[in-house]
């Protein structure tokens, strides 16, 4: 697809009937998706690849974005997830020693649209009073955008997180970050066949993927244990399989109640195996426990959102990007409240009163973001140290 950097006329078309007329940047085509804001002032590179971000048309309140290019390091994925990019101002000329493309050169690689020179605050302001709404990219005619929005599927009709999920389960090796998973090799034969129990010491930890970003791998890596990353289809005999130490339910795009799957799965997992769950890794513990889920009027997305840690007091700075949470009055009587928002006081975390499980719903690999969250990474590994039977198994 062909791209431009300005003089082409593009359009934001909201379902509410509401046009926002700008400049077109990135590939020359349109794009359909549920429309949100996210408040982040960096890191608009790891936003475009965080997997969370399927079927969604991203809106950026920082006025400036692009100024610092895109580099070869900080992907969180394989590719753009963003359907569409809504920026207030592009920045054609990036200065950073690292940038190697612009942002409309990145975009247009890989046939996504973007618009800028619109008001972002004012769009954000609609969404904020009247929910998130389903919206198109167009280069022309939106009139006939505004028509089609009717007819096409809305965001919580989807099951998104096929779209995101790896094919093969693979090891993380570590940088150069964009070379950093190992698949399996090819063929037929069991997952041991294919040489994925070949580590018999260390702390292994298998990460359901449904979405996942690097980053998580980078962390569980960097404190010595081997991450392998598998398709969120696994099943529980699969990932048992593996012999894990613990496993790890990743964040991802999409309603949760279309994961009926996943969530069989992790009431299967439950109480065998150490487990954190991440963002919609929080959705599917609550209900594998019996706890339900709602949809927020406009979600939590962006690196500034202040949560409670209710076991220490301490209040933390929090990367998030979810437009779903748990409803604590579904909460069964073993499932306590680990974590709350001081936003909108909404669920951030749980803590199951007898199995090592641990949720929040936020993101602690960050990326964007702030890094004060990693050291739920040392708590999960402290909930596997208490809890043998993963190493034991192997050593059989």
């Amino acid at each position: 697809m062909s791209s431009s950097s300005g003089n082409r006329k593009a359009y934001l078309v909201l379902e509410d009937g509401s046009v926002y007329e700008g400049e077109g940047f990135g590939a020359e085509t349109e794009a359909y998706g549920e429309v949100v804001f996210d408040t982040s002032m960096t890191g608009y590179q790891e936003a475009l690849t965080d997997p969370s971000f399927e079927g969604q048309i991203a809106v950026l309140t920082y006025p400036l974005i692009g100024n610092y290019g895109i580099n070869e390091a900080d992907v969180e994925s394989s590719r753009i997830h963003v359907a569409g990019f809504v920026v207030r101002e592009e920045c054609k000329r990036p200065s950073h020693e690292q940038s190697r493309l612009t942002l409309s050169e990145y975009l247009a690689s890989q046939g996504i649209p973007g618009i800028s020179g619109i008001d972002t605050r004012a769009i954000t302001r609609r969404i904020r009073d009247h929910g998130v709404m389903m919206g198109m990219l167009c280069q022309e005619g939106p009139e006939e955008a505004l028509a089609r929005l009717g007819e096409m599927p809305r965001y919580g009709e989807q099951d998104l997180v096929p779209r995101v999920t790896t094919a093969e389960p693979y090891r993380w090796a570590g940088p150069p970050y964009q070379e950093g998973h190992v698949p399996a090799s090819s063929g037929p034969g069991s997952w041991e066949e294919r040489g994925l129990d070949a580590a018999k010491s260390g702390c292994r930890v298998i990460v359901a993927d449904c979405g996942l970003k690097y980053n998580i791998l980078r962390l569980l890596k960097a404190r010595g244990c081997e991450a392998i990353a598998v398709p969120a289809t696994s099943s529980a005999g699969e990932i048992l399989a593996l012999r894990p130490d613990g496993i790890v339910l990743s964040p991802g795009p999409g309603a949760p109640e279309r994961l009926g799957h996943m969530v069989e799965t992790v009431r299967e997992l439950a109480g065998r195996v150490p487990m954190f769950g991440i963002c919609l890794g929080n959705h599917l513990v609550a209900m594998a426990f019996g706890g339900r889920t709602f949809k927020l009027k406009f979600g939590h997305r962006g690196a500034n959102h202040p949560v409670r840690d209710l076991a220490t007091g301490r209040v933390h700075i929090t990367a998030q990007n979810h437009g779903y949470a748990v409803d604590p009055d579904t909460l069964p009587p073993e499932l306590e409240v680990s974590h709350v928002s001081l936003n909108d006081g909404t669920v951030e975390g749980l803590r199951h009163r007898g199995l090592a499980v641990m949720t929040i719903q936020y993101h602690s690999e960050a990326s964007p973001g702030p890094r004060d969250n990693e050291y739920l990474f040392d708590r999960f590994l402290d909930l596997i140290k208490g809890n043998s039977s993963g190493s034991e198994r192997r050593q059989q």
